[in-house]
């Protein structure tokens, strides 16, 4: 339990640390962070919902109605339904997308996973791909990578890759940024 405390903490980790604890002992972390993923799509895709979420105008029991209406209607079910709804009679539904990010930081320690976000200018194949996870590997202590591919043409060409709290930016267009500041310093 320790070692969750660090990786989480505030209200939102605690409901998460709590929901990840029930997951194991139920051996349903796969299946729990699917269902939480999937609600967390859903706020995304929808204003409505959102403000749903975030808006303190609605009562408890209007936002269970709509909140177990949408469960059911997306197939949630489970422990990551009842969780939802008992955070939702807390009032604490506000907070949901935090602990849904809190969770999955949990289950990725779990299991030895690591996320990645890389930003290239173009498109890369899937053997680049894989040429990348193998390498972030190997720079994590051969954990499990699992990487984010955005697409970014601002950035020109290179890379720039977000490991946790580390950024390596090698993008052309950040260095030529820095060429153009030591220009203006010399002249």
């Amino acid at each position: 339990m320790a070692k969750e405390e660090t990786i989480v903490s505030g209200m939102a980790g605690r409901y998460a640390s709590a929901l990840h604890a029930l997951a194991v002992e139920q051996n349903a972390t796969a299946p729990v962070g699917a269902a939480l993923k999937s609600f967390q799509s859903l706020i995304d895709g929808s204003p409505d919902l959102q403000r749903l979420v975030k808006s303190p105008v609605f009562s408890a029991e209007e936002q269970g109605k709509a909140v177990s209406a949408i469960l059911d209607k997306a197939g949630v079910s489970g422990v990551a339904a009842n969780f939802i709804r008992l955070v939702t009679a807390k009032r604490r539904l506000f907070a949901i997308s935090d602990m849904i990010a809190d969770y999955q930081k949990l289950d990725d320690a779990y299991n030895g996973v690591t996320r990645a976000t890389v930003t290239v200018a173009e498109p890369m194949n899937d053997s680049q791909t894989q040429a990348l996870r193998q390498q972030l590997a190997a720079v994590t202590g051969g954990r499990s990578v699992d990487v984010d591919v955005k697409v970014d043409p601002a950035i020109i060409g290179g890379i720039i890759v977000k490991v946790g709290s580390r950024m390596v930016d090698s993008s052309l267009k950040t260095k030529l940024n820095a060429i153009r500041t030591r220009m203006k310093e010399v002249g």
